[in-house]
């Protein structure tokens, strides 16, 4: 009797601590990058920087979102322009727990919009795990900060200056990292308690990338799905055995899906690759428009950074194919696209770019691409970065300007009109949901509240004061608004 007392005492423990943390946000976008929060309690509707605030701290620069494990808040940020750190918070009252820094290096240039504190570190109870490029995956004691190990990586290229912003993910005993940069594009799963890697996947096959692995439940088991160039992967998560594509995408995504009931679903817009590199290369100061792409331009356009001798070799030899020095016509798609793996607008496309939503159902193998694509189709206001929103049977996308639409999960299908919220900035944040309420965070600063209805009734737009570009998070009630500069938390209590 005392036994079976006992066991059902281990038990109840158990099931409290799992109940403790089943509202943890534990990595980008919370629980398996979906956006949705399972919290009970009452989220804010109107607050801004000096309302409703429970707890703010001045962190530093960067756009990497926060994240929440067993009642403590991680973030990183650039300490000052040469140091970057990862910060540890008590979640509920805001005193800071620890603090690490480290020297960054040399660090190449990136776009205004990025940081090189881009990175959302990803938590468990016991651990948190964090990227940076010059230094690799770090894994640290959650509660004391003490570093666990340290797992080097191929430092990433990014050519067109986008710069790294890719976050590692966690699936059972692996964190799992997908680094598509413009050299070395490769996946990653590590062993939580080492840093060694378990399995890895060669990703030559694709152009840069910004989609995070996500973990689709299907009859077949638990698959890891990573979208890329022209192909949309489905991994074995255990070994890295890709067992199914669909070659349904465009050359590059930088949105990442949502799995729900064994589906799949994914918003993206991509230009082609040859017109981006006119427009960005030739067409530029540096350049002489005279329709061909050298060398000289490409170095001219990048700057101060030199461009390895690897890329160069990776791409403009593969193109030149009549070795005059100059990528011309079909050439600029020979160079900079996988010869087995094209994919989206050729160099003479009279549209230069491409923008879907779509579905496609896990489980297959082999090539899915006309077995389990759902539905497919063309839209008009797609974005290009924010990820889609999939709730009760409608995938709800944001865009720069604030252009709504609405789709159906089960065809596709418009539910209504290209809609304007009352919030026209960039977004780069991706929408957020908890209590029945979608929360979108502008550039501008300003966070609009939804209903999450049919009609996505405006609640409020509220002021932070400062621009938002990492996507905020939801833990026990309260909303964890990460600004360029500031972290606010923000609740009712």
């Amino acid at each position: 009797m005392h036994r079976v007392f006992r066991s059902i005492c281990l038990a109840v423990a158990v099931l409290s601590t799992c109940a403790l943390h089943a509202e943890d946000w534990p990595q980008f976008r919370g629980p398996n990058c979906s956006g949705i929060s399972t919290t009970t309690a009452t989220l804010p509707v109107e607050f801004s920087e000096t309302e409703h605030v429970l707890w703010s701290d001045e962190i530093g620069e960067g756009v990497g979102s926060p994240v929440i494990a067993a009642g403590r808040l991680f973030v990183t940020a650039m300490v000052d322009k040469e140091t970057v750190g990862l910060l540890a918070f008590d979640a509920k009252t805001g005193k800071p727990i620890w603090k690490q820094t480290w020297k960054t290096g040399p660090l190449a240039e990136v776009h205004e919009t990025n940081s090189h504190a881009s990175t959302t570190p990803a938590a468990d109870a016991d651990h948190v795990y964090v990227y940076f490029p010059t230094m690799g995956m770090l894994a640290f004691d959650a509660a004391t900060g003490a570093q666990l190990w340290e797992k080097k990586l191929p430092v990433p290229f990014f050519v067109f200056k986008w710069g790294p912003a890719m976050s590692p993910v966690l699936y059972k005993d692996l964190v799992i990292f997908c680094q598509d940069d413009d050299l070395a594009p490769a996946i990653y799963a590590l062993n939580k308690e080492t840093g060694e890697i378990v399995w890895m996947d060669d990703r030559s096959d694709m152009a840069v990338n910004y989609s995070h692995p996500v973990i689709c439940e299907t009859d077949q088991g638990d698959e890891l799905v990573v979208a890329g160039t022209g192909k949309l992967i489905g991994y074995d998560p255990n070994n890295g055995e890709r067992l199914w594509y669909a070659k349904v995408l465009l050359r590059n995504i930088k949105t990442t899906p949502v799995c729900q009931n064994g589906t799949i679903y994914i918003s993206l817009q991509s230009g082609g690759i040859a017109n981006q590199w006119l427009a960005t290369a030739d067409q530029a100061e540096t350049g002489n428009s005279d329709g061909k792409l050298t060398r000289e331009e490409m170095q001219g356009f990048v700057g101060e950074t030199k461009i390895p001798e690897s890329f160069f070799k990776k791409t403009f030899e593969r193109g030149d194919k009549n070795k005059d020095g100059f990528l011309e016509g079909e050439e600029l798609d020979y160079a900079f696209l996988h010869p087995d793996n094209f994919a989206g607008a050729r160099f003479d496309a009279e549209e230069a770019g491409d923008q879907f939503v779509l579905a496609v159902r896990g489980g297959g193998r082999g090539d899915v691409t006309d077995s389990h694509v759902l539905w497919k189709h063309k839209t008009k206001y797609t974005d290009h970065i924010v990820s889609p929103f999939v709730h009760d049977g409608r995938m709800f996308l944001i865009k720069g300007g604030g252009i709504t639409t609405v789709f159906d999960t089960e065809e596709g299908k418009v539910l209504r009109r290209a809609k304007r919220i009352s919030n026209t900035s960039e977004y780069f944040a991706s929408p957020i949901y908890g209590d029945g309420k979608i929360y979108l965070a502008g550039e501008n600063g300003f966070v609009v509240v939804l209903a999450d209805g049919p009609d996505y009734e405006i609640l409020a737009k509220n002021d932070m004061g400062d621009s938002i570009v990492g996507t905020p998070a939801i833990a026990e009630g309260r909303l964890y608004i990460r600004t360029r500069t500031k972290l606010i938390c923000v609740g009712d209590e």
